[in-house]
């Protein structure tokens, strides 16, 4: 499965990143990238998947929290690049809705299950008990 992501989205990095991260005119000129690709997209997919701060795959990394941070802003992007998307003004609210229109226009989808604790509405209001999906 890594393999595939690596296969369809480390070309359009790349080609993003061309100029960037290509070697520099002068030997030992130049910052020294310590995250390669699959690097990246391991540490962003990490942080995606399981919430967990930026420090942790810094630290598994060796690298500052900075550079984590801006691995997973330039790889987060990249999915979307795929046709992997809603299309903009359209909301979901429920599952039934989303089964729906991924049935109506004939798509395959993967719904990401994580959990994401957030604040409920105080007790006794009429709209505690609801269920609400979270777009990303």
């Amino acid at each position: 499965m890594i393999a595939e992501l690596v296969a369809e989205i480390g070309p359009l990095w790349h080609e993003q990143h061309q100029d960037r991260y290509s070697p520099p005119v002068h030997v030992g000129a130049g910052a020294e990238h310590k995250l390669v690709f699959v690097d990246r997209l391991l540490a962003a997919l990490v942080h995606l998947r399981h919430g967990v701060t930026h420090d942790v795959p810094a630290c598994w990394f060796g690298v500052d929290r900075s550079t984590i941070t801006r691995a997973i802003g330039e790889i987060r992007p990249l999915p979307t690049q795929r046709g992997c998307i809603i299309a903009p003004g359209l909301r979901l609210r429920t599952l039934a809705e989303l089964v729906d229109h991924v049935g109506e226009n004939e798509m395959a989808a993967i719904i990401n299950g994580t959990e994401i604790r957030v604040r409920r509405p105080t007790a006794g209001r009429k709209d505690r008990d609801k269920v609400h999906l979270r777009q990303q």
